[in-house]
């Protein structure tokens, strides 16, 4: 069982069918699917499912705190299921292909206290951008 379908279980979350092809669709790492693009992947395994749906379904996973709401560049929304893993993102200025890397530290201690301007900070959003090496 993948790993967002596991978790979605684990919470006791309603697994009808549109649902759960959604979630197949979504699941595995460096995944940025925008939602035309989840709908297209799950009309080949389940042709009757609505575009609806899955922007329903979409919605309910990121109000679930499981999948990441991801925009870049006034691009289409992308979706990432690994909202549980902190990482940051690397985006092709070319094609918008998305990767999610990890670097080494700790992005919050790289804010010096001085620059904090007394925020609490409680999360970190850091975006690397470049050109993939097919639009190099």
């Amino acid at each position: 069982m993948s790993d967002l379908l596991e978790r979605l279980r684990g919470r006791g979350w309603r697994m009808t069918s549109q649902r759960r092809v959604v979630a197949e669709v979504l699941d595995g790492d460096h995944v940025h699917l925008t939602a035309d693009e989840v709908h297209a992947r799950a009309a080949r395994r389940l042709p009757e499912i609505s575009r609806a749906t899955v922007y329903n379904t979409l919605g309910e996973l990121v109000q679930l705190g499981e999948v990441m709401e991801v925009a870049t560049d006034g691009r289409a929304k992308r979706y990432d299921p690994n909202a549980h893993r902190p990482h940051q993102h690397l985006v092709c200025s070319g094609c918008g292909s998305i990767r999610d890397v990890r670097p080494a530290g700790d992005p919050l201690a790289d804010l010096p206290a001085g620059e904090r301007f007394g925020f609490q900070v409680s999360q970190v959003e850091v975006t690397y951008r470049g050109l993939c090496p097919a639009c190099a």
